[in-house]
């Protein structure tokens, strides 16, 4: 008689794990930490009625996010998953203001050697910046290094699960 070990949230709530247990699918027992963290996040009961609310083929996704978030909120209590996105989001504004910056040098460039007679000065971008343009780039470069410690480092931690890579669907499907 093969006895089957019960899956991590079972075992964490030291239950007897049923044949229809909601949570054996999406939380082996091999991963116990993954359930543990979410769990001490959003409680079991809570995980248990939102995967009943979802379809059964939805639900290996929404667990994927529950863990997600739940990483994102023990390393950042206030803004969870939001703190990150924020960070990117800015990360992606700065890089897009340094590409126009350096489009601008090059094009500056390009026409300084298509008529060398006219004797253009040359620019750099710490010419093209207003002084506001320099101060909000320091201040931003401050923030981006503590911001850069707690989200590029996100899973490095102990008590952090990986979760499973995401799925790529649009939101509009």
């Amino acid at each position: 008689m093969v006895v089957a070990s019960p899956c991590a949230s079972c075992k964490l709530l030291r239950r007897r794990c049923a044949k229809d247990c909601i949570f054996a699918p999406y939380f082996p027992p091999d991963n116990p930490h993954k359930f543990a963290i979410v769990h001490k996040v959003f409680g079991a009961s809570n995980v248990s009625k939102m995967l009943q609310e979802i379809p059964v083929q939805q639900r290996g996704d929404a667990v994927s996010s529950l863990v997600f978030e739940a990483n994102a909120r023990l390393r950042d209590p206030v803004y969870g998953c939001v703190g990150a996105i924020s960070y990117l989001q800015n990360q992606v504004s700065q890089l897009q203001m340094q590409l126009a910056v350096a489009q601008a040098e090059i094009l500056c460039f390009q026409m300084q050697q298509q008529d060398p007679q006219q004797n253009l000065p040359i620019i750099t971008t710490q010419q093209m910046m207003t002084p506001d343009d320099k101060s909000l780039l320091l201040s931003t470069n401050n923030f981006d290094y503590s911001l850069q410690q707690q989200y590029l480092n996100f899973g490095s931690t102990g008590n952090i699960v990986m979760q499973d890579p995401p799925k790529i669907e649009s939101l509009w499907t």
